[in-house]
């Protein structure tokens, strides 16, 4: 039941994503979906006995699947990753290529030791043979290696967060919330797989029920998330817009002072500003107000109100978000103020 409901969520995220990424270049997030889609699609009962059945009868569509989920992962986190400029070491580890190779060559190892020879095609497996070492190492490590992806994604996506402004923060916020859940479901994994090795069957049933709910709102955050992301592309650029003109007529004043002691590029073309883009009208008035600054023929001197607007624009125009912003862009943005 839980499985079907999550394959057809990240089915549904599929067909989103097709419509709302169509034309981007990176497609990291539509694989991870595809592959998570797959991996979730392959652990449905009716779907499950009906395929490992056809491959030997001995469960490898349960390391298929679970190989899918990690692939899945990588993806996801490597799309995350890419959305942003901030890219600590730690999670550029945590999704790296030979990352992942090294946690499926661990998994696919761990599988094959486990003892299947009496448990033909059972859509229980750690249920029936998560008592043994090697089953219990195998489930370890694939959710270890996805808690560590989904933190690496938390940590993204926080900066993400911290980076946007008003609505423009939900699909960071569910992707946070999103993350916390996955750490939260690997978490309860890993207490299951150590209590049921170890015998400890009575912890194993205390935290079973957790792994249920804690699946269903991981997916249906970490999707809500990924739709929200491109969903938001037309408000952002709206937003950016209606900056962009306030910008433009709050800059108006001393940009007409400006090019009325001196007479920049506006004066040389009559048709200056009919045609422009409203970036580029604002771009170009900062120049000349800059210029008017900077030229040792004329005395122009601004308000620091005025000033503090000029940088504004200027910032506004780098994408950096504010003056306190720490952030990869700031430096560039630190050597571009002033430059005309």
């Amino acid at each position: 039941m839980i499985q079907g409901l999550v394959a057809s969520v990240m089915w549904a995220l599929v067909a989103s994503l097709l419509i709302l990424r169509r034309g981007r270049a990176d497609r990291s997030i539509t694989y991870a979906a595809v592959a998570i889609a797959l991996a979730m699609t392959l652990n449905v009962d009716p779907v499950y006995l009906a395929i490992d059945p056809a491959v030997g009868g001995t469960n490898l569509v349960t390391l298929a699947g679970d190989g899918l989920l990690m692939i899945g992962l990588f993806f996801l986190g490597r799309g995350v990753m890419k959305a942003g400029e901030y890219r600590p070491r730690l999670v550029m580890i945590a999704v790296s290529l030979p990352a992942l190779l090294v946690a499926l060559a661990c998994v696919t190892t761990m599988f094959f030791l486990v003892d299947r020879s009496d448990t033909a095609t059972t859509t229980t497996f750690m249920s029936d043979l998560g008592g043994q070492l090697s089953a219990g190492l195998y489930s370890i490590t694939v959710f270890s290696y996805c808690g560590i992806v989904v933190t690496a994604m938390l940590v993204l996506a926080t900066r993400q967060f911290t980076l946007a402004d008003g609505v423009l923060r939900v699909p960071a916020a569910l992707l946070m919330g999103g993350s916390s859940c996955a750490i939260a479901l690997c978490v309860v994994v890993l207490v299951m797989d150590v209590a049921h090795v170890s015998g400890a069957l009575g912890v194993w049933h205390a935290v079973e029920p957790a792994y249920g709910p804690l699946m269903i709102a991981t997916f249906l955050c970490l999707c809500a998330g990924f739709i929200a992301q491109p969903a938001m592309r037309p408000l952002r650029q709206r937003l950016r817009a209606v900056r962009t003109d306030a910008l433009v007529a709050q800059l108006e004043p001393v940009w007409r002072e400006a090019t009325r002691l001196r007479p920049g590029l506006s004066e040389s073309k009559a048709t200056a500003g009919i045609f422009e883009e409203p970036e580029a009208v604002l771009h170009r008035k900062v120049v000349e107000i800059r210029d008017a600054l900077i030229d040792p023929r004329v005395t122009f001197t601004i308000a620091a109100a005025d000033h503090a607007l000029l940088v504004q624009a200027e910032r506004h125009l780098l994408g950096v978000k504010a003056p306190n912003t720490k952030s990869n862009k700031t430096g560039a943005d630190d050597r571009e103020t002033g430059r005309s």
